[in-house]
Formats: C-alpha cells, structure tokens, sequence
C-alpha cells in the first residue's frame, strides 16, 4: 500500500466493517452516511487501492481491505490492552465489550447475564451478536465468545464457567408408539432429529456406557425426516412427538421436569458440552471482561442450582 493510515482511520475502519454498511457504520458512529462514505474515499484515495466493495444490496471488503482491518484490529486491541494496564486491573469496568453466542444459549441464559450485568456496570457497552455457528477463535470482532466444550487452541484462555450435558430425549407421545430405545444400536430403527451446528460430524451420536467408562464410544449413524440448524426448532419438534432428539440440559431440563420430554437411555453418556467463556491473552488483564466472565460464572450455575 501506498499513502498514509491515519490514526482515525483505524477505528472508523474497524467500525464500518463491523457494522457491516455505510448506514449501519453512520449509526454506530453517530454521524451522517455521506460523511461515512466521504471518509472512506478520503482513505481510499489516500492509500491507492480499493478497501471495499459496493453493491446496492451488500459490502464487503477487498483482499487490502481484510489486510487493513486484520491490522486495524491488533492496533485497537494494543491500544485497549494498554489502557488496561496503564488505569490499573482493579479499575472500575467501563468501555466496549464484544460478546459472541450461540442463537438459543444466548437468547435464554447470555442476554440475561448481560441486563443484569450493565445494571452493575453502567459505564460498559456491551454489543451481543448471536450466531449459528462459533466464530473463528482467530477473529478479532469478538472479546468474549461463550461456547459449548473446550476449544483446543492453546492462545486463548478458556474459562470454564458451568458444567453441561447432552442428553437423549423424546416426548411421551413418540415413546408410547414406538417404544423407547434399549441400547444405542436400537436408535438406527428410530426417526431422530438432526441438528448440523458448529464443526461436530453431523447424523453421529456418540455414546458409552456407565460400566465401560474411559472405553471408546459407540457411534451410532442416526436417521429421520427432520433436520434443522436451530436448537429450538428441534427441542419443538421433539415436543410435538416427531423423535428422538440429542440436547443439551441447559435447553431441556425444564421439559424433562414436567414430564413434557423424558430421557431416553439415560444410563450411556453422551460428549459433554461444558460451558465455557473463551477470550483472547491479551485480554486477561481486561478489567470489563474479567467481571463480564465472573459474572458469566455466578449466574449460570445460579440458574443451574435453581
């Protein structure tokens, strides 16, 4: 690249790649969009290359752009890690937190966390993006992401923050017709529900049992007519008696309560789905994100004795 990156083009980069468009970027930044597009081609001009392509429905950024914002990003990070140590890790929490969570986990247990959390710490700003599928643990949009099982990348820390289980479970209605499975080899003869989420191998469920603890697990190649890429479409349809469905007991305990689902082969476990907040080294010194996570910690297992 050619020209000069000055220091606001950096955040204002940042923002309006986050943001997503021109008028979502002018939002954020509290400013009109022609001055967003202005400062854009300011920049543009400045450095000689493209950094972003513009179509009337969508934007997306050129290979210089990705490069700068990959940039933009270290610098900001540097900067907040700076600020960090500079005002002290006992300082009160205040700033930008970024936070990632899976659309059903984060709707019913993360977006609760944080009202309560900003009703602690009013000077923290937090922006909650729920997504289908974890981002990359290499992707600098987030500060906390909240995911289910350890992540095996060593440069990040992982902070377990409350235990969770798989289980197997159909409604009453779909037992009653079909009989419940005895053994894992019997689920191939039952409609089970399908869920493709995250990088797990889809249509394979994974079992032991109690006695064979420590010994490999059974995988069982599942078959039925429903699949669906959204855990609480699935839990309703289990509901309404289409299957059997593999869940975790954060999303169904309450109906196994009731008597709404029950559990089926419930002496074989299935791979655990801990619940754990995942955030980059350079924030472990971040006095918002170390109270986002123990507040994290609190509440959950609070819910989770409830």
């Amino acid at each position: 690249m050619s020209g000069r990156i000055l220091p606001g083009d950096i955040g204002f980069f940042s923002a309006l790649a986050r943001a997503g468009s021109l008028s979502a970027a002018a939002r954020e930044l509290g400013i009109t969009t022609p001055a967003v597009s202005k400062h854009l081609a300011q920049m543009e001009a400045r450095l000689q290359v493209a950094l972003v392509n513009r179509t009337t429905r969508r934007m997306s950024l050129t290979p210089e752009g990705e490069t700068l914002l990959a940039g933009a990003r270290r610098v900001l990070a540097e900067i907040d890690s700076l600020d960090e140590l500079l005002s002290g890790t006992q300082a009160q929490p205040q700033g930008l937190l970024r936070v990632n969570a899976t659309l059903g986990f984060g709707r019913s247990h993360v977006a609760p966390v944080i009202s309560r959390f900003v009703r602690q710490y009013p000077d923290v700003e937090v922006q909650l993006q729920l997504s289908v599928n974890p981002p990359p643990l290499t992707d600098d949009a987030y500060d906390v992401c909240v995911r289910f099982g350890a992540p095996p990348e060593a440069r990040v820390i992982a902070r377990h923050v409350a235990a969770n289980r798989r289980l197997l479970c159909a409604s009453p209605a779909y037992l009653a017709r079909h009989g419940p499975p005895r053994n894992p080899a019997d689920l191939v003869r039952h409609n089970c529900i399908g869920i493709r989420q995250g990088e797990e191998a889809y249509g394979v469920w994974r079992l032991a049992s109690h006695r064979t603890r420590g010994k490999a697990a059974e995988s069982v190649k599942i078959r039925g007519n429903l699949t669906t890429n959204d855990g609480e479409i699935a839990v309703a349809w289990a509901l309404a008696g289409h299957g059997i469905l593999m869940r975790a007991e954060w999303d169904i305990r309450r109906y196994l309560d009731s008597g709404r689902l029950v559990q089926v082969l419930p002496q074989f476990d299935t791979p655990d789905a801990d619940i754990y907040a995942v955030y980059p080294q350079r924030h472990q010194h971040s006095a918002r994100v170390r109270a986002f996570v123990d507040s994290l910690a609190l509440q959950l297992n609070g819910s989770a004795s409830a």
